[in-house]
């Protein structure tokens, strides 16, 4: 029998920036209806002050709830927010993401690309497994930047699938969502490295990693699973109490003795 399809939980938007990061979207190249994980901005501290270059969207399929709730439910902000396992397992999870990263300053397709690709070599190399596969997915996605410009208020879109694809689309409208990515790259480190390079051990966006550990602690906590049409810790106590000897007669003759 098929597993049945989880449901989106319902969860609200976020506002960053002046920007809306709607609840749920539809990414490109994907046929599935995602929710807003969580969301933070990029930046970095220069001369004493945090200039923002970035806000950042982190989008989930439902079937990520039950898959997190297996192992991470029970813990709370705090200890996920602290935990690499925990992005870890988020990232790499058997179910589709989307990254929507808004411009907040300008900033040029090669300067974009370029960082994200010296971030994914380091962390490949330092992993042991940079290969020519991997040259070639950077090469490509490097390619896939080189003639673009990203005004404020325009995105980057990033839909990773579980088979290890990574679809790549640009909008230059805020909010807006094309159907369709301007470049597909088939290698899974690839579509991995970019979402781990946000929210990693080592991500650019600490503000991104504690808002999907609060919202993802709230839904694991929710979690119940189903089975049948049935909530199935329910069913469990049912078949507990179904199991328990019958007590109705033996009470109704102690207080027939009295």
């Amino acid at each position: 029998m098929a597993a049945e399809a989880e449901e989106l939980p319902a969860v609200s938007e976020l506002l960053l920036e002046g920007f809306v990061f709607p609840p749920t979207v539809r990414p490109p190249g994907s046929s599935n209806t995602l929710f807003l994980g969580g969301a933070g901005v990029r930046g970095i501290e220069i001369e004493g002050k945090f200039i923002k270059f970035t806000a950042i969207g982190v989008y989930l399929e439902a079937s990520a709830v039950p898959s997190l709730a297996a192992k991470w439910k029970g813990m709370t902000p705090d200890e996920m927010a602290a935990s690499a396992g925990f992005f870890r397992d988020l990232v790499t999870g058997p179910y589709e993401k989307f990254t929507r990263v808004t411009m907040i300053l300008p900033l040029t397709g090669q300067q974009y690309s370029e960082k994200v690709a010296e971030n994914c070599v380091a962390h490949w190399k330092a992993a042991g497994f940079y290969t020519d596969a991997e040259a070639q997915a950077v090469d490509k996605f490097k390619a896939t930047f080189k003639e673009e410009s990203f005004p404020p208020g325009s995105s980057i879109l990033f839909t990773q699938s579980p088979s290890g694809t990574l679809t790549i689309g640009f909008s230059k409208v805020d909010g807006a969502m094309p159907e369709a990515g301007k470049a597909v790259i088939e290698n899974r480190a690839m579509a991995e490295a970019v979402l781990e390079s946000i929210i990693g051990q080592h991500g650019v966006s600490p503000e991104a990693k504690r808002s999907l550990a609060s919202r993802v602690s709230e839904l694991l906590k929710a979690y119940q699973p189903v089975e049948n049409g049935h909530p199935k810790e329910t069913r469990e106590e049912e078949e507990q109490t179904k199991d328990q000897p019958e007590q109705v007669p033996e009470l109704v003759a102690k207080m027939d003795d009295k």
